[in-house]
């Protein structure tokens, strides 16, 4: 939608006439309900596991709160993080598209986990976030240092975004 008709939808619709969206040029962040709502449709709730050749057992455990957005939408995407206190805003021109995103463990455990206690996200996005809080948890324990606690995150992330069964 946001590049446009396709060649086939333009062919069936020959008489449409397309309309310029407006620029939309103040964009502003002002109310937390509303951060929980566009995170319930466009955010993403993440834990990444990598390889790590530093830590003992060979895996290091990210997590990573996003949302993404059109890159017309920059303003709004960087004022999250004014009114976060928070993360990064970086475009990706290849897809046209701009994102919000918190990886500082620190921020997410003191500023991310706690804004959407405080105003929760609905839907089965509230479920991932609740798996994202879990494994948090496990880190903050150092239990993502060990064998055990690797497994058990591993078995929460499987679950989580495009795993959990519906």
């Amino acid at each position: 939608m946001n590049n446009g008709l396709s060649d086939k939808l333009k062919a069936a619709f020959t008489d449409t006439k397309p309309v310029q969206r407006p620029l939309v040029t103040y964009q502003e962040t002002k109310n937390p309900y509303w951060i929980s709502g566009f995170t319930s449709g466009e955010g993403c709730f993440e834990v990444i596991i990598l390889n790590s050749k530093t830590n003992k057992i060979g895996s290091q455990i990210v997590l990573r709160f996003s949302l993404s957005q059109h890159s017309r939408d920059e303003q709004l995407m960087k004022s999250l993080a004014e009114y976060l206190d928070c993360g990064k805003y970086g475009l990706r021109p290849q897809r046209d598209t701009g994102e919000f995103f918190v990886t500082k463990f620190s921020d997410i455990t003191d500023k991310i986990i706690p804004f959407f206690n405080k105003y929760p996200i609905q839907g089965v996005k509230a479920l991932d976030f609740a798996d994202f809080c879990k494994v948090a948890e496990l880190m903050k324990n150092k239990d993502h240092l060990n064998q055990a606690g690797l497994e058990q995150i591993k078995i929460i992330k499987a679950g989580m975004n495009r795993g959990r069964e519906s």
